[in-house]
Parts: C-alpha cells; structure tokens; sequence
C-alpha cells in the first residue's frame, strides 16, 4: 500500500525525484554516494570515472568530498574526471575558469592525479575545435565512459551547456550561450557584456552514456525550471526533460527547488490530504483563480471537478469554506500597519497596544525600504510611531564607477568655491581616474573608490528616509562587516555582525520588526542579513524581556512577492500614497535607469515594485475583496 501511495504521489513526475529539507543535507547524501563509487571501485582495483560540474550546486559536495579526504581518508589516486563545459575563449588561470574553480573547490584539496583530470580547453583555435570534441569524447569511451555524471540545471533548462534547441543525441562540441544563461553569470564577469558568448560542452547524448546521473537543484529560484524537466512534455526547448528518456537517472533536489511539483504545490490533486487551516486557505485561492470566480461564488461541484472534492466532503458544504477564507483574507487587509488604537484587535494583523509603537525597519541594502515597503513606512510615520530605519550595508559594490568621478568631480568644484585648497583631493581624484581606466572585470576597487560609492548611497538612502518622513536621528548605518569585501562574494558572517544588530536593538527595544524576507535576492544579501536579525533575536530573547512582545514582519518586493495564501498583513495603498511611494524611491538616483546590479528582471526598481503592489491588490480583487489601487505584503515570523 505505501508503494502504491508513493506512486499516486508521483504520477505527476517523468522520472525519479528524491527531495532533502535542505542543500546540505542532499550535498551530503550526493558526496556519499560518490564516495561510495570510488571505493568500491577501488576494492576492485578499477578506475572510477566521474563526469563533474561547476557553479554553486555543487560546492558543498566537493566540500564534503573534501572532508572525507582529508578526515576519513577517502583517496581519489583512482579517480578520473571529465568536466561537463568550459566558457570560450577562455585562460586556465582567469577568475572565471571553470579550471580555476575546480582547482580551488575540489582538485587543489585532494591526492588525485593531475594527468586524471579533464576540462575542456578554452584556449583552442577555432579550427581545431572539432577534432578536439572529438578527442574529448574518444578520451571518456577509453577509459569505460562515465561511471557517475553529476549535473546543475540553468534557468533555461540547459544541462552543461546544452542551451535550448540542443539535440538529445548531441556529443561535445562549441556551442552559443542563451541570453539568460549569460544574464545569470554577468556578475561572476562584471556585467552580461563581459561573459563569453560562447562555451565547449559534453553533449546530451554523452551525458545519457553515463552508467548514473544525478542532477541536484537548490532554492526557489531553480523550482520553476525543475517543474518543467520532471512534469513537462519533452522538448528541445528545456532540453533537461531529455533527461526523461534515460533509465539511469536521479533528481536530487531540496524543498525549495521542489516546491512546485504537484505533490508539493497543490498535493490535493495527487492524494487525500491533512487538511489545516493554512492549506485550506492555500486551496481554496488556488481554486478561485483555477476557474476564475470570486471565492464566494465557488460551488461544491467547484470542489468535485477539480480535485478537492475530499475538502468539500469532510468540511462542507463549500459556502461555509469559502466564507471562512474570504473572512481570513478580509482580515489580513488594514491601513493601520502599527496597530489601530482604541479598536477589537482580535480580527486585525496587528495589536492596538501600545497605540503609538517603536517601529524597526531593516533595510540590506540602502534602497530596499522604500523599494519594499515604502506605502508602509511612510504610513507608519503619519499615524504618529517612532520609526527607525537601519541599513545593514552599505551597498557600495552597486554604484557605477562613472558616478563617482562625478561625485568626486563636484566635491573638488565645491571646495574650490571655498577657497580651500584641492591638491588632495585632485591627486586622489587622478588616482581614482587611473585606475579606473584600467579596471578588469570584478576587480576589487580602491579603498577610496568603495568609500565614495558608500557615501553616494548613504547619502541617497538619508534622502529618501527623511522623504518619508523620517528624523535624521532614527536613521542608522550599520555597514556590516560581512558584506565589506569590495567583490561578489562575501565574507563569512561573524559575532561582530550579530552583536551589532543586538546593540541597535536593545537600543531602540522595538515593538515591531521589519526585515527583507525576499529570499530570490540573487546576491544572497538579503537571506544572509535576516539570518543575522534572528541570530540576535534568538540571543536576546534569553534576557531581554521586552523581546517576548516584538514581532517581526517579513517584507518582499524587491526581488519577488509573496503568494496570497501566505500574506497576513496587506497594507492598501491609494493613487496618492503610491505616488509618495515612487518619489521616495527616485531619492536613490545611482539606483534609477540602469542598476549595476539588475538581476533578471529588467524593470527599474520603482516599476517592478508598483506593478508587484498592483498585481496584490489585482489578486485580492479577483478573490472578491475590494479594489485597491495596490497593496504591500507582509508575512509575521513566528519565533520558537
């Protein structure tokens, strides 16, 4: 019976799919089955052939590979590897080599040897590029193909580098990169323009001779993709679901890369479910946009044709459902995000005491506030609380070099109009100049550069926190140390961040907290900064008594939004407020036009946020509640 239920589970998947709570526990998993292969091939006195992939799946693999070398002995001398692709042109010792990657993250921390090892070669002439594919794949096939081929997937759905359009039969070759595959390594290049357009890969039809493929997939931001290679029709267009063709093959994944499989996502279509208020609501929304009626016009014969029928039967009829969820989302909507004073708080999102709170607004990065939850803020300020804003960065990799000149051009200007002496200035302003004339991409700036461009966003984010109303005294730059590397990738996060974040918070003793909880952020800055807020909340709640009374609401929108199941405070914001909102957000001018740091999305900062506010209140609206000009989201943490 179990066997037959695990298959009702998964009738909706092309191929076998093992799910972990998290990367680091399926890394792990993933590393032994590989240690595995590697000593039962050694028992034997075989070679074990590993195909190997680069990016940051992986990493956390090749860690724990690395720690079993080193800890329990494991020996790699009988391992041979073959890497998946390469950029081209590329240097072996440039930063973004996929050479210099498996060196530093595998290869420099192990007892293989060296001669074992294969990557494609960047460095080729071109016309000798196809006898060399060639060699590659007579190479594999000596040594007895791959024994285990690990594999990452792109957001378009490329394996290795097999864009779309890639033949299932398709062997090592030189191949264009898609845009989006481009777009997604920019910042590892500095910027989309600077990443090859070209790369050298294995094929699909020499990935599919391997004896074991595994594929792993990490966070939200992969969940759409693997939705697609698992449950989608097979297509040259998302050339992962070739995949489905294979008898050898395992999707690693953890819950959030999993969370859009239909077990997952809406389990009610694949089996009878345990039915809590919160899946209940998640439902019942989902039903409501399924076949396009307000929830209050959903019918029990609604419910039979689309799969919830058990839901109908066990908490029926359907109108007393709909009327409960209708009644939570109406419950969820208020303009008084600090509490209504002197009102029945017991229906509302927030407390009524005390009517005027100490309010904390946690910004990553210096714009974030205003970006996210700008309506809120300043509706927060007129009705009277004591709002703070903290920005937990300085931001200072994402200011174009070109600003500062122009920063530095104009302090020179001014002091000049003083009658002070600019010789300093000028020498460093050429130092600063010479320097950027001959920047590489991703390298790390001059220690007066990333100062400049520190200033050029405190400054910005001081203008639109006092735009909003606020005191320059509740205005508070935190710059924490984690994020001060001048490049991409940061620093581990210390005691030294958390006990700052405990500092400002005994300071202020908020009633509520409000942090960035939009965790598709792809520099990973925002998940980092909230995990540093609970670590001192978690510290503080073992002393400070005042903690057992502070909330802490997430916010989203610059990066994603939250679904409307999952809001429990939605903030109304009129054509006026939405307006104050924007002016608020055109204060960080290095921001406006053309982000250095854009992500995927194209829009600018203040468009994606007015048009994610929008679509919320368009959602509320199809559910069958008013209709706001637009809404911010927020969802309460709920401590331990």
């Amino acid at each position: 019976m179990a066997r037959l239920n695990l298959l009702e589970e998964t009738r909706f998947e092309k191929l076998p799919v093992k799910v972990y709570e998290d990367e680091h526990i399926a890394s792990k998993k993933v590393a032994k089955r590989i240690a595995d292969l590697i000593r039962r091939k050694q028992d034997k006195h075989e070679n074990a052939v590993l195909g190997l992939a680069t990016g940051a799946t992986p990493v956390e693999v090749y860690d724990e590979l690395i720690r079993m070398h080193k800890e329990e002995g494991l020996s790699f001398k009988n391992v041979i590897t073959f890497n998946l692709d390469e950029y081209y042109p590329m240097q072996p010792d440039a930063k973004q080599s996929y050479v210099k990657f498996m060196d530093e993250n595998l290869f420099n921390h192990i007892d293989i040897k060296r001669e074992n090892i294969h990557i494609p070669d960047g460095t080729l002439a071109k016309e000798d590029i196809t006898d060399y594919c060639l060699s590659y794949e007579n190479q594999i096939g000596a040594v007895g193909g791959l024994d285990l081929q690990l594999l990452g997937i792109g957001r378009t759905g490329h394996i290795g580098f097999n864009e779309p359009g890639s033949a299932p039969n398709s062997g090592t070759r030189l191949v264009t990169l898609d845009d989006l595959t481009r777009r997604d390594a920019s910042r590892d290049f500095g910027g989309k323009e600077n990443v090859p357009t070209k790369a050298i890969t294995m094929g699909i039809g020499t990935i599919f001779k391997a004896k074991e493929i595994i594929l792993m997939a990490w966070s939200k931001k992969k969940a759409p993709i693997i939705k697609k290679a698992v449950e989608g029709e097979m297509s040259g267009n998302v050339p992962a679901t070739y995949l489905q063709l294979s008898d050898n093959v395992e999707f690693i994944l953890d819950e959030d890369a999993a969370s859009e499989l239909t077990r997952f996502n809406t389990p009610w279509l694949v089996k009878d479910c345990s039915w809590d208020k919160a899946l209940i609501k998640k439902a019942v929304i989902w039903l409501s946009s399924e076949v396009k009626k307000p929830i209050l016009k959903l019918t029990d014969e609604d419910y039979n044709n689309n799969g919830m029928a058990q839901l109908a039967t066990e908490q029926g009829p359907a109108y007393d459902i709909n009327i409960d969820v209708f009644n939570q989302l109406q419950h969820s909507i208020t303009g008084w995000p600090g509490g209504k004073p002197n009102a029945d708080d017991s229906q509302r999102p927030e407390r009524k005491s005390p009517a005027k709170k100490r309010s904390l607004i946690f910004s990553p990065h210096p714009d974030d506030d205003v970006i996210s939850m700008g309506g809120t803020f300043i509706r927060l300020v007129d009705q009277g609380h004591d709002v703070h804003v903290a920005y937990q960065t300085s931001g200072n990799t994402a200011v174009w070099d070109t600003d500062v000149l122009r920063y530095v051009e104009f302090a020179i200007d001014f002091k000049k109009s003083t009658g002070e002496d600019t010789e300093k200035l000028e020498a460093t302003y050429e130092k600063m100049r010479a320097f950027i004339d001959k920047k590489e991409p991703n390298e790390i700036d001059l220690d007066e550069i990333r100062d400049v461009k520190a200033f050029i966003r405190k400054s910005e984010a001081i203008a639109g926190a006092r735009y909003a109303g606020l005191k320059d005294k509740n205005i508070h730059f935190m710059a924490l140390p984690f994020y001060e590397t001048g490049k991409k990738v940061k620093n581990p996060v210390t005691d030294k961040d958390v006990e700052l974040t405990m500092d400002l918070l005994k300071e202020i003793k908020p009633h509520q907290i409000f942090a960035a909880g939009d965790f598709a952020d792809p520099h990973g800055t925002h998940i980092v900064c909230f995990r540093i807020i609970l670590e001192a909340m978690k510290r503080l709640r073992k002393t400070e008594a005042w903690t057992k009374d502070c909330w802490l609401w997430m916010y989203r929108g610059a990066w994603q939004e939250f679904e409307v199941h999952e809001i429990e405070m939605a903030v109304p914001l009129s054509p006026k407020e939405v307006q104050r909102k924007r002016n608020a957000i055109f204060q960080h001018q290095s921001q406006k036009d053309r982000p250095v740091f854009p992500g995927d999305d194209e829009r600018e900062f203040w468009v994606r946020a007015e048009e994610r506010n929008r679509e919320t209140a368009e959602s509320y609206d199809k559910l069958g509640l008013a209709n706001y000009e637009a809404m911010e989201a927020f969802v309460k943490w709920k401590f331990e």
